[in-house]
Order: C-alpha cells, then sequence, then structure tokens
C-alpha cells in the first residue's frame, strides 16, 4: 500500500502541470497535499474523494486528502485555535492508524515568525501524542525544516535562515524524540543529494542544490510495517517533489 504526500504550491497550478494524471499513474491508497491556496470547485480523481482544510485567507496555504477508502473519522486543526486560520492540519482516523497531513509554518527572512512556528510544532507535538494514544500515527507533509546537514546542499550557508535554524531543527528532534521515525532515514541514513524542495531561482532544480524538508514519520509501533519510503524527484509540477511511503 503506498501512500503520496506533496506540497503542490497551488493544486490549481499543479493540476495544470499534471498532478490528476500522476495520480491515476501511481494509484496511491491516498494522497495528503499541502500548500493547496484555494481552489474553486473540487478536484475530481476518478476512484478518490477529497476532503480540504482551506485558510480563512484566500489563496495561502491549506491542505487536502484524497482517499480510495473513506476514512472512520476526519477532522481539522489543533486543540489551541490560534493554529486553525491557515488550514494547516488534517488528521484521518483509519482502521489500523492516524494520517496526519500537515503543512508547518514557514519562520520567513530573519525568522520574524519563528515563535508561532516554535509553537505550532508544540501544538503539534501534543496532538500527535494524543492520537498515539489509541493506535499508530503517520505523520506527512510539509515540516519546512532540513533536520541534519545531509538534509540539504548548503547547510554552512543556510545557518540560522528560516528552515535550518538551530530552533528549528532542535524542535523537530523532540517531535522525533517522542518516538516517531523518519522513515526516509531510517531506510537510507547516509544517502546524499536526497532533496524534495529546491527555490525557482539560480535553476537550483537543475544543480539538485536542493532541500528535504518533506517527510513520512510514523510511530515506533507502525515500524514494522513500513517497506519503503523515498522521494520522486523527476516529477515536476511544484517547486517540491512528492514523497512516499510504503506500507506492508
Amino acid at each position: 500500500m503506498r501512500l503520496i504526500g506533496w506540497n503542490v504550491n497551488g493544486i490549481r497550478s499543479c493540476i495544470r502541470k499534471g498532478f490528476c494524471e500522476f495520480v491515476e499513474k501511481e494509484q496511491p491508497e491516498l494522497i495528503a497535499v499541502q500548500e493547496v491556496k484555494g481552489i474553486d470547485k473540487p478536484v475530481e480523481i476518478d476512484g478518490y474523494k477529497g476532503f480540504y482544510n482551506l485558510a480563512e485567507r484566500k489563496g495561502y496555504s491549506g491542505t487536502a486528502i484524497f482517499f480510495r477508502n473513506e476514512p472512520l473519522d476526519i477532522k481539522t486543526g489543533l486543540d489551541d485555535d490560534e493554529f486553525n486560520h491557515e488550514g494547516r492540519v488534517i488528521s484521518a482516523e483509519f482502521e489500523d492508524f492516524y494520517l496526519v497531513n500537515v503543512y508547518v509554518p514557514n519562520s520567513q527572512e530573519e525568522l520574524k515568525r519563528i515563535g508561532f512556528r516554535i509553537a505550532f510544532d508544540t501544538a503539534l507535538r501534543e496532538h500527535i501524542a494524543k492520537l498515539r494514544e489509541r493506535k499508530g500515527v503517520i505523520a506527512t507533509g510539509d515540516f519546512n525544516v532540513a533536520h541534519n546537514p545531509i538534509d540539504l546542499k548548503n547547510p554552512k550557508q543556510n545557518e540560522e535562515r528560516a528552515g535550518y535554524s538551530k530552533a528549528e531543527r532542535e524542535s523537530f528532534q523532540r517531535l522525533l524524540d517522542t518516538g516517531m521515525v523518519d522513515t526516509f532515514r531510517y531506510f537510507y541514513p547516509d544517502k546524499e543529494g536526497a532533496y524534495s524542495w529546491w527555490s525557482y531561482m539560480f535553476h537550483a532544480r537543475e544543480r539538485n542544490a536542493g532541500w528535504r524538508i518533506d517527510y513520512f514519520l510514523v510511530s515506533e509501533d507502525l515500524k514494522t510495517r513500513i517497506s519503503d519510503s523515498g522521494i520522486y524527484s523527476s516529477v515536476m509540477g511544484s517547486d517540491h517533489a512528492p514523497v512516499f511511503l510504503d506500507l506492508t
């Protein structure tokens, strides 16, 4: 069973660039999408139903899940309503796990939104911990952080910039320390040059000068069920590449 996550950087734009064709070709069990940025009418993909959590601000942020099999339950947001105005979280309950689709806030230039972002991280950790009291959790999405130097092309040049600040990396580590597994590094601990986002500037994607900021995390109790995790690095349509997780 394959699950896919993708920051589409505007779903209407990504649809024009082959989003629906990609899903129909890969036939995942579900695809979790971030940075929807609003949509005039629901996307229709044969064999899938969609669920959206859109931001109050039009054309900004937002998440969606397209699934083959109806979840037992599906909810939006976190316990603290402060974080529920930008459409950043969808939690879907299935028979043997929860799927949390998340678009973590960007800390922005000069880390001017770092306080909001770290507080969001804390609320997300608490949310995942509560779900784990009932069953295993799979969390996917754009976490807006490159965890270690191996996860971006130019770590030295990007120290203390948004997505690679000490505070963000430590916050992500605190989530892993609760017993969540970075599935890509579980299978490929030493693989270099594996990135999921590239700037549109300076031909970054052509040069593979990227960052790995899109993840599939699983709780420890689900670790025996994962068989592979990877990045569709050659799939276009966004400045992010889709990521995937295979479950037995």
